[in-house]
């Protein structure tokens, strides 16, 4: 039922500068593959077959990953790399992609009305840039269930520690089947002790028409147009459904985040994994033997 994804990536990236100043946040690389190559092959693994990524100054960088690099198929070619050519080669045949720009940083709701005359009526998934999961069933894929049977809006949710409730979107619901939840309100990172419940929303969803309708009716907040705000709109008149998915997730907008996949992946991949495992084990117990 659903064929697109919208993937805004058209932030400033400013919690890694300098390293993006010159290049964007979401391609920085875990092991060997970018940030934003593991949302595409989420999406892809769910069903989906259109990526629209909502870009900005800057990010052409994401632009040439996504197409083909004749140039450096010859090289490769030439030295005989067939793998690494099959390889890259994969990477532009993932999906198909459309581009559009979102002229002004106002808020991740601009970022999506930037890209609704693509959609059009259909309904379609959205991942931001931040959120990486790694899980057996693509979290994309989990949430598409509780969307094929109830047709409204559906938010990934993440039980985070009470501490950490203030960093999120926390909401609070009614739960109504294994994993599923009907969200009543939602509180934008609530005070210490004033969260609802500890069930957080991650960058991924499933946004329908009446969703970019109120995204449209909109006024922005200090110059931005949330996504949240049309969220907490339709919940006045509709219902939206929060998964709470299977999976680890890593926060790659944050540094401590990227450097917990960087980690994690570093120790799966087959090419680094025992060496780098060995590594980290002389690292942590210097004394060992």
């Amino acid at each position: 039922m659903i064929k697109k994804v919208i993937i805004p990536v058209a932030g400033l990236g400013t919690r890694f500068l300098p390293a993006t100043k010159a290049q964007p946040k979401e391609m920085l690389p875990i092991v060997d593959k970018p940030i934003i190559q593991f949302l595409v092959e989420e999406a892809v693994a769910s069903g989906i077959t259109e990526v629209i990524f909502v870009t900005g100054r800057g990010k052409r960088a994401i632009e040439d990953h996504f197409d083909y690099a004749y140039e450096l198929e010859q090289v490769l070619a030439h030295r005989g790399k067939k793998e690494l050519i099959r390889a890259i080669r994969e990477i532009s045949n993932l999906a198909s992609f459309v581009y559009v720009r979102q002229k002004e940083p106002k808020g991740d709701g601009d970022a999506l009305l930037a890209a609704s005359h693509i959609v059009g009526d259909e309904p379609c998934a959205v991942l931001f840039g931040d959120d990486i999961v790694d899980s057996k069933v693509p979290c994309l894929q989990q949430m598409m269930g509780t969307f094929e049977k109830y047709n409204d809006p559906v938010i990934a949710l993440e039980e985070v520690k009470e501490e950490e409730t203030p960093l999120y979107g926390i909401v609070d619901t009614a739960k109504v089947g294994d994993r599923v939840h009907e969200i009543k309100h939602i509180v934008e990172k609530p005070a210490l002790g004033k969260a609802p419940s500890r069930l957080a929303i991650v960058g991924k969803y499933i946004i329908t028409k009446d969703i970019f309708r109120e995204l449209e009716k909109l006024n922005p907040k200090n110059g931005e147009v949330r996504l949240a705000d049309a969220l907490k709109n339709h919940l006045t008149h509709g219902a939206v459904y929060g998964y709470q998915f299977k999976g680890t997730r890593y926060d790659c907008g944050s540094k401590i985040g990227f450097l917990k996949a960087v980690v994690d992946f570093g120790l799966k991949h087959e090419e680094t994994k025992r060496e780098f495992k060995q590594y980290l084990n002389k690292r942590v117990h210097p004394r060992a033997r």
